[in-house]
């Protein structure tokens, strides 16, 4: 993971971003980031309502299709496109709204949640395999939560893709 700092046009310091650490600039606050199997559902609407208006589409457009298509993990093409939309929405809401409680020595703990960032590269990378040092090694920013709560994020993405690929 690369660590970047960013400048505007009066040479002012932005804070450095950093996504190990979830850390963004402030264009970051209020996005919501999609998943590469939410993106190629997208294209693909916009692409056949393209063919029906008979308009071409851009190759920026044929090379975004073709690279979210290639690391599209979660596609089944005997389900209904609604069915795709749902259990992936399903999916992101259930890790957006993903907690976990740490508890120190003292009793006294914080309630973790994953970014959207986090979301979205947990949907993108896993497979119904992936362990969860992988899952840690990909996304160095999932190391504050305890092994435990990794591995029950994983069965949430692992039980989508079953159910999409079945």
């Amino acid at each position: 993971m690369s660590t970047t700092t960013t400048t505007n046009n009066n040479n002012s310091s932005h804070p450095t971003e950093n996504v190990a650490e979830l850390q963004f600039g402030p264009e970051f606050k209020d996005i919501h980031i999609l998943s590469n199997a939410q993106v190629a559902i997208i294209l693909q609407v916009s692409a056949h309502s393209a063919v029906t208006r008979d308009e071409e589409l851009n190759e920026v457009y044929r090379k975004t299709q073709r690279y979210v298509q290639r690391f599209n993990s979660m596609t089944n093409a005997e389900k209904e496109h609604q069915e795709l939309v749902d259990e992936l929405d399903n999916l992101q809401d259930a890790l957006t709204t993903f907690r976990k409680e740490t508890t120190d020595d003292g009793g006294d703990g914080d309630e973790l949640e994953l970014h959207g960032a986090e979301v979205a590269a947990l949907m993108n990378l896993v497979a119904t395999d992936t362990l969860v040092e992988e899952a840690v090694a990909l996304i160095p920013s999932l190391s504050r939560f305890p092994e435990a709560a990794i591995e029950e994020i994983l069965d949430l993405i692992r039980s989508t893709m079953i159910r999409i690929v079945s």
